[in-house]
Parts: C-alpha cells; sequence; structure tokens
C-alpha cells in the first residue's frame, strides 16, 4: 500500500508554493505507514497530489519532499541529481582547490544528505531516516561517479536522535591513513575528517577568507576563534604584518601553527594564543587593523536565542573596542536560530555600546558550492559584515 499523507484544509499552500518540509500540525491523517523513511505521496484535504517525499511520524519534520513531480523515487533520480550537483561545481570550482561541498541537502533537492569532497575522497552524512534508507544506493552512485579513495561518514549529528537514528561516524570504503591533504586557493591544509569540526573543515568560509586576504596586506590581524586557522593562513600569505590567532581549544592552536608553518614558514610575527576569546578581548589585546570574529554556533534551537544574543553583542563589542580607526572587522554567524535581520539588530547594539563609527561595507555569504533554495529560508545558516570602523 502507498503511504499517503492527507493535509488538513488550508495548509497545502506551502507545498505549492515549494518549502521542502511539512510539519506534524499539517498533517490530516497518515495512511500506511510502516516505518520511519517510507517513501510517501502528499496530497491535499480533498486527495489531489502534490508532492513526494519520505516521512518520519516520530519527527516535527514529518515529511520531506524529494519530488512535485508525479516520478518514481528511485535510483535514476538520485543519480541524476547528483551528476547535476557535481557538474554546478565544477564549472564554478576555484582554481587550485579540491576541497568543496556536492551536495548541500534541500540545495540540491536531496534533503537529509550532506557531502563534502576532500581531495580524492568523500565525507557523507545521513541526516535522517529517509535518507539512511537510500544509503546503499547514494554510496553506490558517488563510488561510480567519483571513484573515491575513501567514504567516510560523519553521522555523528543530534538531528539523528531526533529521526530515532544513532550517531554513526566511521570509514564505509577506501583507506584513510591520517589528515587529508587538501588545497583552498592554492592554500594547503590537512584537515581531520573523522574528529574535525563539522566534517573536518569550515568549506562554507572558503570565498570569505579569500576577502580577509584582500585587506590584510600589511596589517595586523586578529583571528578571534581561530579553529585551524583558516583566516590567519589566508592573512599570512598576504602579507599581513603581524597576525594573532585565538582559540580555547590547544588541539586547534596547534594545527593552526601547523597550517601557518605549511604555508608561510618564514612570517616570524605569529602570536598563538590558547585562551578564552572572550576573556582574551576583554584584556585589550589591540589594537589591530584587521579582525575576524567567527565563532561556533551559539543558538542550536530558538530557546537559545537570548543567551546567544547577549554573547554575539559582547564578542563583537569587545572587538571593535580594539580595532584601530579605520580598521575593518569581519563577524558572523552560523546559529541557524539567529537570522540575518536579529544578528544586524545584535552588531549595531554592540556598536553602540562600544561608541565607535561604524559602517557596513560588506555582507559575506556562502560560497556557491552551498546554494541554498529559495523555499527554504531555513537553510542560509552563515550570515555575516564586513564593517569599517572610523
Amino acid at each position: 500500500m502507498t503511504v499517503r499523507i492527507l493535509l488538513k484544509e488550508g495548509r497545502e499552500r506551502p507545498v505549492i508554493r515549494g518549502h521542502p518540509w511539512i510539519f506534524s500540525g499539517a498533517i490530516a491523517s497518515l495512511e500506511g505507514y510502516t516505518a520511519p523513511g517510507d517513501l510517501c505521496d502528499i496530497c491535499a484535504h480533498d486527495g489531489a497530489f502534490l508532492a513526494r517525499g519520505y516521512v518520519n511520524r516520530h519527527s516535527q519534520i514529518t515529511c520531506r519532499i524529494l519530488s512535485r513531480k508525479d516520478v518514481p523515487i528511485d535510483r535514476e533520480l538520485f543519480g541524476e541529481r547528483i551528476e547535476r550537483a557535481l557538474a554546478y561545481r565544477r564549472d564554478r570550482l576555484p582554481p587550485e582547490t579540491d576541497a568543496y561541498r556536492l551536495i548541500n541537502a534541500e540545495g540540491d533537492l536531496l534533503p537529509g544528505l550532506t557531502v563534502d569532497v576532500y581531495g580524492q575522497g568523500l565525507v557523507c552524512q545521513f541526516h535522517t531516516a529517509g535518507m539512511e534508507r537510500w544509503k546503499e544506493q547514494i554510496l553506490s552512485l558517488l563510488t561510480d561517479l567519483l571513484r573515491p579513495d575513501f567514504i567516510f561518514e560523519r553521522s555523528d549529528l543530534a538531528a539523528r536522535q531526533e529521526e530515532g537514528l544513532k550517531p554513526f561516524s566511521g570509514l564505509l570504503s577506501g583507506r584513510l591513513d591520517g589528515p587529508v591533504e587538501i588545497q583552498e586557493h592554492g592554500r594547503r591544509f590537512r584537515v581531520d575528517v573523522s574528529a574535525g569540526q563539522k566534517t573536518g573543515f569550515y568549506l562554507d568560509q572558503r570565498e570569505n577568507r579569500r576577502r580577509f586576504a584582500s585587506l590584510a596586506g600589511g596589517k595586523t590581524v586578529c583571528d578571534c576563534f581561530c579553529y585551524t586557522g583558516g583566516f590567519s593562513v589566508y592573512a599570512a600569505t598576504a602579507g599581513a604584518a603581524a597576525i594573532t590567532a585565538v582559540d580555547s581549544s590547544r588541539a586547534a592552536v596547534d594545527t593552526a601553527a601547523a597550517h601557518l608553518s605549511l604555508n608561510a614558514p618564514d612570517h616570524a610575527a605569529v602570536d598563538l594564543v590558547c585562551q578564552d576569546v572572550f576573556s582574551f578581548l576583554r584584556g585589550s589585546p589591540g589594537p589591530f587593523d584587521l579582525m575576524v570574529v567567527d565563532p561556533p554556533p551559539f543558538a542550536r534551537k530558538k530557546s537559545d536565542i537570548p543567551g546567544a544574543s547577549r554573547g554575539y553583542k559582547d564578542i563583537n563589542l569587545w572587538a571593535l573596542k580594539n580595532l584601530n580607526p579605520g580598521g575593518h572587522l569581519l563577524t558572523f554567524s552560523c546559529s541557524r536560530a539567529v537570522d540575518e535581520k536579529l544578528f544586524g539588530q545584535i552588531i549595531f547594539a554592540a556598536a553602540v555600546d562600544a561608541g565607535r563609527e561604524v559602517r557596513i561595507v560588506g555582507r559575506p555569504d556562502m560560497p556557491p558550492d552551498h546554494p541554498v533554495s529559495i523555499f527554504h529560508p531555513q537553510g542560509h545558516y552563515l550570515k555575516g559584515l564586513v564593517l569599517h570602523v572610523l
């Protein structure tokens, strides 16, 4: 029996307008359901076909849509979408770059799936029960298409628990001996795909690191929440006069040091600080000419927003206080629960309390290999501002 979702009267509009999620509150009935990840037809209250997707009655996001056409959900459909995603990336991949996002979930019409390319290897994340059902087929398609040296799974995600799935991390195929060396705009990084943040590296900041480099020549630079030193490496190779990189993780700071040695071995003016960034900035270590504030997510759900807002305001207030007149601050939030409007309001409040004259000169965003469906604004998680302090 085909699994069928009947929507409540008046709740079909988001589906018709392209949103890929159906929440439990919009559903009038669920017929033929047997297990999480079942394929299903989504129908209006009168039974008219609207879309096809997969369902998990245990999740608040009960259904994720795969197609708005009455077509089979099969290997061919997945293969076409993966091939299209790869062709799009290959047309837009910067020179001397071999690490990028191949599949960006809803942005590539494959909700619940993330695939990142690291050199000759792949790192996958299966977020949902629906994508877990198609795991073997997807791995087979990726292997046929890319012939990777290894495929590593990093499905160690809290979201899987909401789907009734256990977190998992491990090598699925091939061979992986330690960190994977990648190139990004000619810079070299060694990525721990088995234990690093996200899938090992912040691929979404690629173009923002290059923008940072364009401002760094001859400047005193501070890289806050430096992690493995991406922004610092770009600043060093762009000829920054001096670099201070700060992170609370000793392992991250040590890796940042290794990356700086790998890319700019003759750059002597580097200070690597293992310290809480908030306390570091409150100690007025500046002034600096150029700063970046790129913290981990402060808000993972709506209830975290008040505390996150205070955190973002405080860290940006102290960053602005530590900037020289004429300096620049690149500031970011990757908290999905904090939207672009709220982030702007927080930075405005920080500028007021810092007593600085600040203007916005740029709005950095995610790179083209992280596409976001216009119908799914939730996919736009990375917000940023380039600020010029007069």
